[in-house]
This record gives structure tokens, C-alpha cells and sequence, in this order.
């Protein structure tokens, strides 16, 4: 897995995500003005059909590139941070595996993990470092995936870094590269994905569980109030998925679009204020661990309620938040259903990285 930001691509490029039941793909190429023209994306559901049929369904998309990228789903891998071993570079990586022993749930022989500095070279002095952690059998699965389609795997990304892709191309269009900005994309029914990142680098991820029927709420209709006592800027540490909270089940159904029916098991009001504080919380964490880089703005993505969350937010946290908007960056990808699309926009972050080595 190749970390650093890198916003050249191949001419060809093919970006997909994978499970045992969901396939989305974008196959796109870089135009001389350096946007990508995408020619095609969707994504092929697995239903009732065996393995081998789902697999030779995707091989009968005609699907084709000089590399293949895949980003890996939150769901899929672990992100952690820790103090950077005080080791040489070539050491790092086994000194990190033996320092998140603790952290996983897996045995450390079926884990493969790469790992990357936080923030940028005039903040690395601190020390703290990423750690992505995936099963061995889940890379096994993607790298043979590539072998099927025909399509060599270069580069293994995460959720996370492609989101950072995204809002740093933002941020480069608007000429804001060196101030800090947040990204808060809502990535299915259940989870939404906040990250800051200034110069280009991911300083800050957190994963935040929203509660079955968060998404179907109407979030513009109520004014959440913190309960007596209750203090929005406490410091709580950053939600971290479990690999071991994500088994098969999980895995099959983590396709489901934001739109689906769920039935509510709590007042949506109780929910929205929970997201709400939470992402209060994580934003009063910044300002007070990075004093020095002030929050330049909040971007977010939420399918077609992505208008609606940003007026929310605005409102309940006092702050300009606003859509964010990268179609305009990637012509052709128009169309198709909602669903659809939310499961693609994040493998467009993909096309901005290429090369380096697989996780």
C-alpha cells in the first residue's frame, strides 16, 4: 500500500471495492487537463448466485486497465494510531506489528498492515503514526481478483486515505492546501467516516457508528439539546472498528444503501443528538491537539441527502458546512442509482493514487 499523496495516474485506470457479496467499480482515464473522464461505473450485487457465477459475471464486464487500485471498505481493515516505534525505517513495520498486539482481535500471523505518518513533515516530530491492519485472507481474495480479471493489483487503499484524496483535491482547487479541512462522509446506513487532513496528509480519522434508522430520520425537523451536565467538548477517545465485530454477516450485508428500510430502534431525535455531540467532540479534540492549524472548513457527503446534512450540521454546530462537491472533477459520473453512486464516489478517490507496494 503506497501512502503518500500522489495526484498523478495511469492513463488507464480501474478502481473497484469487493466483498463475497458486492462488487462497485469506476474505470476512468486522465485527460491532458488532469481530470478524469469516467467511462463507466456501477456495481454487481452477488444475491442468490455461487461464487464462481458471481466472479464470472464481473469477468463479463469487459472491464479492463493497466493496473488495477482496490479500496478497501471501513468494515474491512482496523486503523489505528500509535507512538511511532523509535526504530530504524526498515524496522518500523515489525515494530509496529508487535506494538498493536494488544489492539486487534486476531492472531498477528493472519494480519498484513502498513503503516504511515501522521500529518505532514512539519508535524512528524510528534511522532504518532497510522497502522492499517486487514486479514490476510481478505488481501488474498483481492489480489486473486485481479489475477481473474486480468488486472495486476498496484495499490491497496483504504476508506479513509481515498476520502483524504478527495477533500485534498478540494482543497487544491481552492487553493487552501496548507490550512486544515474536515471531510464527514456518511459511507452507509450505519457508519459515517470523519477525517481531517491538511498539505495533502491524513492528520485525523475517526469512524463513527450511527445507530440503526439514523439515516432515515429527518434531521431538519428537531433542535437536539445536550442533556443537564452534559459537556460537547469532552475529550473521549476515537471510536476504533473491531475486526472482530465485522464477521461474515456483517460482511454480506454491508452493501445496503443508505436508503434502505430499516426499522428504528430508537427516537431519531436520540440519535441525531448522539452524531451530533460526537462530531462536536471530535472537532474540539482538533482544535485543542492541533491549536496551531485551525479548522479552515467541514465538507460533507451524504447520497442525495447530502444538502440536507450539510443545513443540519450548519445549524447544530455553528459552523459553515457544506456539500462536498467533486463530481465537477470527474466528468461522467452522472447517472445511476443513488445507491449506486454512494457505494462508487469512494473509488474515485482511488484514481488519485497510483504505484507503490501492495498492503
Amino acid at each position: 500500500m503506497r501512502w503518500p499523496w500522489n495526484s498523478k495516474a495511469n492513463k488507464d485506470s480501474l478502481v473497484i471495492s469487493w466483498t463475497s457479496s458486492t462488487f462497485a467499480y469506476v474505470q476512468a482515464r486522465q485527460a491532458s487537463d488532469g481530470l478524469f473522464q469516467v467511462a463507466r461505473f456501477g456495481v454487481e450485487h452477488r444475491g442468490g448466485a455461487a461464487v464462481d457465477e458471481f466472479i464470472r459475471r464481473i469477468q463479463g464486464l469487459g472491464l479492463s486497465a493497466e493496473a488495477l487500485h482496490v479500496v478497501l471498505l471501513p468494515q474491512q481493515y482496523q486503523l489505528l494510531q500509535i507512538e511511532a516505534p523509535p526504530v530504524p525505517p526498515d524496522e518500523i513495520r515489525s515494530a509496529a506489528r508487535w506494538k498493536i498486539r494488544d489492539m486487534v482481535s486476531s492472531h498477528l500471523d493472519d494480519l498484513t498492515l502498513d503503516v504511515m505518518r501522521v500529518g505532514d513533515e512539519q508535524v512528524r516530530a510528534t511522532g504518532q503514526m497510522f497502522v492499517v491492519v486487514a486479514r490476510n485472507t481478505l488481501v488474498r481474495e483481492v489480489l486473486e481478483l485481479g489475477e481473474k480479471l486480468r488486472c495486476p493489483v498496484q495499490v491497496i487503499e483504504v476508506h479513509d486515505t481515498a476520502q483524504r484524496n478527495l477533500q485534498s483535491l478540494l482543497a487544491q482547487k481552492d487553493d487552501a492546501v496548507d490550512r486544515a479541512h474536515a471531510a464527514l462522509v456518511i459511507v452507509n446506513s450505519d457508519l459515517a467516516v470523519l477525517t481531517i487532513c491538511s498539505h495533502g496528509e491524513l492528520f485525523y480519522s475517526r469512524h463513527i457508528e450511527l445507530g440503526q434508522g439514523f439515516f432515515q430520520g429527518t434531521w431538519l425537523s428537531h433542535t437536539p439539546v445536550l442533556a443537564p451536565g452534559a459537556d460537547a467538548s469532552l475529550s473521549v477517545p476515537d471510536y476504533v472498528p473491531s475486526l472482530s465485530s465485522y464477521d461474515e454477516a456483517l460482511s454480506e450485508a454491508h452493501g445496503a444503501s443508505p436508503g434502505a428500510t430499516v426499522q428504528p430502534t430508537a427516537p431519531i431525535d436520540e440519535r441525531a443528538q448522539r452524531f451530533v455531540v460526537e462530531v462536536q467532540r471530535s472537532l474540539d479534540v482538533w482544535e485543542r491537539t492541533w491549536s496551531k492549524i485551525p479548522l479552515e472548513d467541514v465538507k460533507v457527503y451524504a447520497g442525495e441527502r447530502t444538502q440536507e446534512l450539510a443545513q443540519w450540521l450548519s445549524q447544530e454546530l455553528g459552523l459553515q458546512v457544506t456539500a462536498m462537491d467533486i463530481e465537477p472533477y470527474f466528468p461522467g459520473f452522472e447517472g445511476g442509482s443513488d445507491a449506486d453512486r454512494t457505494l462508487c464516489w469512494p473509488l474515485l478517490g482511488g484514481l488519485l493514487r497510483t504505484g507503490g507496494r501492495v498492503l
